[in-house]
């Protein structure tokens, strides 16, 4: 169900105030269940209003917008959906099998920086195959003829080596970096000493060209020091990714295990440490690795002591907000919120702001639209699509 809501949202004070109780005689009926009361809260620099643009989806995972002002959007279960002028689309058909068990899945999406003219999207997934399932990403042309869309010509550029029966840290984000290439994001599958096998492409940063070939300056591309397609290795689980024209790379935010969710901004080459080094411990308080350093490995830009399971990332570049310019927009699962990193000039992290928690559930992605509201989804079978505007 495709449902519009709007109310206003101070967010960033612990003082809730329940407001507009006439908010279900105006909603749509079809609406009415959906949301009796909202909540105001201020954040330190600007009020915002929050819009339900979409609901009734099932645990939705990535979403992207197309040029010409729709939205594209996945669902876990195995669905790709389109949002245009405020409607959801039936699912788009001739998406692959997924293996949708555990955090696997249907996962991120991408338009392709030339669709306007490809109609070419990206997608990561849970690939089912000899020995369980593992990270693979599709590029397939997005028809849209009519009522009913579909995609054309799928293609596999990129799959994981070693499929395994464990349904746990698959990543998997993709971002497209400005020379065109695509980096896709890698769990360790949920087995740790994966992170550091140099020939698995698990725990890893992943860079190739749009149709799947090696790019000539990846830091091993005839696989003599790992495998070609390895960017950097050492991460747990990637769940969010982006483009970061402060840093001019890529930025990244991962789950620790029981503490030490990080930050990272993944260089070529680099190592970045997991299960080595790590700022938490095991869920069963056990010291990880060798503790919080090691020669050779990199430390990240920020971590979360305690975890807050991220998800979704954004480097906030547009002007509906100039007071968050520059800043790193966070989703949180385990705590149902959005972190905001505010950032100094150079890009280092000075202060962190968390906002609506527990307002709309756990957080899932973090978009920035090309008019500067940003788009949260959020991981919940009844999903929604939120966007977050400037208020009046």
């Amino acid at each position: 169900m495709c449902c519009p809501r709007r109310w206003t949202v101070y967010i960033g004070s612990m003082n809730k105030i329940n407001v507009f109780a006439s908010l279900l005689a105006t909603a749509p009926l079809a609406c009415s269940s959906a949301l009796a009361q909202s909540a105001a809260f201020q954040t330190e620099a600007v009020p915002i209003e929050a819009e339900v643009v979409a609901d009734g989806l099932q645990n939705p995972w990535g979403l992207d917008f197309l040029p010409d002002g729709d939205a594209i959007v996945t669902e876990r279960s195995g669905q790709i959906r389109l949002v245009s002028g405020g409607k959801l689309s039936e699912p788009v058909a001739g998406v692959p099998k997924v293996a949708a068990r555990g955090q696997g899945g249907l996962l991120d999406i991408a338009a392709a920086p030339d669709f306007a003219s490809s109609n070419l999207v990206f997608f990561s997934f849970s690939e089912p195959g000899k020995g369980g399932a593992g990270t693979a990403v599709a590029r397939a042309k997005l028809v849209r003829d009519g009522s009913s869309p579909r995609l054309d010509d799928v293609e596999v550029i990129f799959s994981m080596a070693k499929k395994t029966s464990v349904t746990r840290h698959f990543g998997s984000r993709l971002v497209f970096a400005p020379d065109g290439t695509l980096f896709v994001t890698t769990g360790d599958r949920g087995q740790k000493d994966r992170a550091q096998d140099m020939q698995d492409h698990a725990g890893s940063i992943i860079r190739v060209n749009t149709d799947g070939s090696i790019p000539a300056d990846n830091p091993s591309p005839d696989g003599a020091r790992h495998l070609p397609e390895i960017w950097s290795k050492g991460h747990r689980n990637p769940q969010g990714a982006t483009w970061d024209p402060v840093l001019g790379g890529l930025v990244t935010v991962e789950h620790g295990d029981r503490g030490g969710d990080e930050v990272n901004h993944p260089q070529a080459g680099k190592n970045y440490g997991w299960p080595v080094i790590s700022y938490g411990v095991t869920y069963s308080g056990k010291k990880i690795g060798r503790g919080t350093e090691a020669e050779g490995l990199e430390q990240p830009l920020f971590y979360w002591d305690p975890s807050i399971a991220p998800s979704g990332l954004a480097s906030y570049q547009g002007d509906m907000f100039p007071e968050w310019k520059g800043d790193l927009i966070v989703g949180s699962l385990k705590f149902a919120l959005v972190s905001r990193l505010d950032r100094d000039e150079a890009g280092k992290i000075v202060n962190e702001e968390r906002m609506l928690e527990g307002e709309f559930g756990r957080i899932r992605d973090v978009n920035v639209a090309p008019d500067g509201s940003i788009w949260l989804l959020t991981d919940e079978e009844d999903g929604q699509i939120v966007r977050l505007s400037r208020a009046d």
